[in-house]
């Protein structure tokens, strides 16, 4: 196997950046310092010059779709365009059809990525509210963690017998991964609204549906019931100012029995963009207030918010431009994601290594990925390039989602993936993929579990 010298980049890494080179020698990185000279007349040389390499994005929630939903999407054309937006590895959610709920069809899943995903892939077995036996023989060393829905979302799996849930989380040591909106004020403020409005209720009304109060109360009950059994609990994306204040910066992540993860689109968009886009910014969450937003940033670069992620949910456009009840939530976002992050970089509102630490460094940590989310010696080389001055529009033409719409159509991105490397191999090159189909199974390092 030839090696892979990438040369004059500007390293992101541990909150450094640093101007140098990487090499890679099959799988893995086998060496990083400010020169390294090519060893072998086969070496393949990249000049990164003008770029920063960073590790490949760890995407800790995403629905890809399959089985079940695949005129939506399916794992190899969601997994495409996650890594020709910089994301190498993602944990894909329970609520498929049929639902992972069983050790065989989370199995099941894990063989079609197995033949189909570009990227590295983790799955997460869904609890319910009686299938806890099945729960407990997750196998923590290959799976990512439970997912729980305390709140119904597509495919309802909602959770709401509190004795059940009291018994998971006292009855397991993995990660419990948590949709947290309180069902009973939505479907209170459902009602009012149906009432006034019918099935056509405004989009714009729907964060006074999916509240702040009922993110809240789920929020809060659900760190409070961890804290009574010592479970280790992470929320996934938090939506309000609110609920920040329930997270800690005061010890580090490592120590952390209680994570927060916050999605790229509670930070880009606000209620004013309900009126341009519509249902295609219907995510549950909700996007909430600008003041929200703002809260999310502050959060998010103080470290009491620990993660980025998407939740990329997609659906087909005939489905999304239904009426108000009819629409389902959720949208693309994988592709997406860095470029926009890298355009809050350019505007002011976030560091190159603080993007890094967020959606690389922090998820390989709190989910105790192996040998993933860093560039070092004797790591796998996922590893992205991004140009940082290189702007380009998101238009219908380039969007690589299965459903072949995005939020973000029309908006230009002043940076751009240029190259991805998955395990070694440029899997993605300025827009186009070779040595398809590299990705393996995310495993953990979790021996005490």
């Amino acid at each position: 196997m030839s090696l892979i010298l990438i040369k004059n980049a500007q390293i992101v890494n541990e909150g450094e950046v640093i101007e140098g080179d990487v090499l890679i020698d099959g799988e893995y990185i086998v060496d990083i310092d400010t020169s390294i000279s090519s060893k072998s007349s086969d070496t393949i040389v990249i000049d990164a010059e003008g770029k920063y390499l960073i590790p490949g994005a760890i995407d800790d929630q995403v629905h890809f779709r399959e089985p079940g939903l695949t005129h939506k999407a399916t794992i190899e054309t969601e997994s495409k365009a996650a890594v020709a937006g910089g994301i190498t590895s993602f944990i894909e959610m329970p609520n498929t059809v049929p639902q992972a709920t069983t050790q065989k069809l989370l199995e099941d899943k894990f063989k079609i990525a197995a033949n189909s995903s570009y990227a590295n892939y983790s799955f997460m077995f869904g609890g319910t509210n009686d299938n806890l036996e099945e729960l407990l023989k997750t196998n923590p060393s290959n799976v990512a963690g439970i997912k729980l829905f305390l709140g119904s979302s597509t495919g309802n799996m909602l959770v709401d017998n509190e004795e059940v849930l009291e018994k998971i989380f006292s009855s397991t040591k993995m990660l419990i991964a948590v949709h947290c909106e309180d069902e009973a004020t939505i479907q209170h403020n459902l009602e009012a609204y149906l009432k006034e409005y019918g099935d056509d209720i405004p989009v714009e009304l729907h964060p006074k549906i999916r509240s702040e109060e009922a993110c809240y109360l789920s929020s809060s009950k659900a760190i409070k019931l961890a804290k009574k059994t010592g479970a280790r609990l992470h929320i996934f994306h938090v939506s309000t100012a609110k609920e920040t204040e329930l997270f800690t910066n005061k010890i580090p992540l490592e120590k952390k029995q209680i994570t927060a993860e916050v999605c790229v689109h509670h930070l880009w968009f606000d209620e004013a963009d309900y009126k341009t886009k519509g249902t295609h910014i219907k995510w549950n969450p909700a996007v909430k207030t600008e003041k929200d937003k703002e809260g999310l940033w502050k959060a998010l670069l103080d470290d009491r918010i620990d993660v980025l992620a998407t939740d990329h949910a997609p659906h087909t456009k005939e489905e999304k431009l239904q009426v108000y009840t009819k629409a389902p939530s959720g949208g693309p976002l994988v592709q997406h994601a860095l470029p926009a992050l890298f355009t809050a970089f350019r505007q002011g509102k976030i560091s190159v290594e603080k993007i890094v630490e967020k959606f690389c460094h922090n998820p390989a940590k709190i989910f105790k990925i192996e040998k993933r989310g860093f560039i070092k010696k004797g790591y796998y080389a996922d590893l992205v390039l991004v140009d940082p001055a290189s702007p380009w529009t998101v238009t219908k033409q380039n969007i690589l989602y299965k459903c072949g719409w995005s939020p973000f159509e029309g908006t230009t991105f002043y940076s751009k993936i240029t190259h991805t490397f998955v395990n070694g191999s440029l899997v993605y090159e300025n827009g186009v993929f070779h040595n398809n189909l590299k990705g393996k199974r995310l495993l953990f390092n979790r021996t005490h579990e």
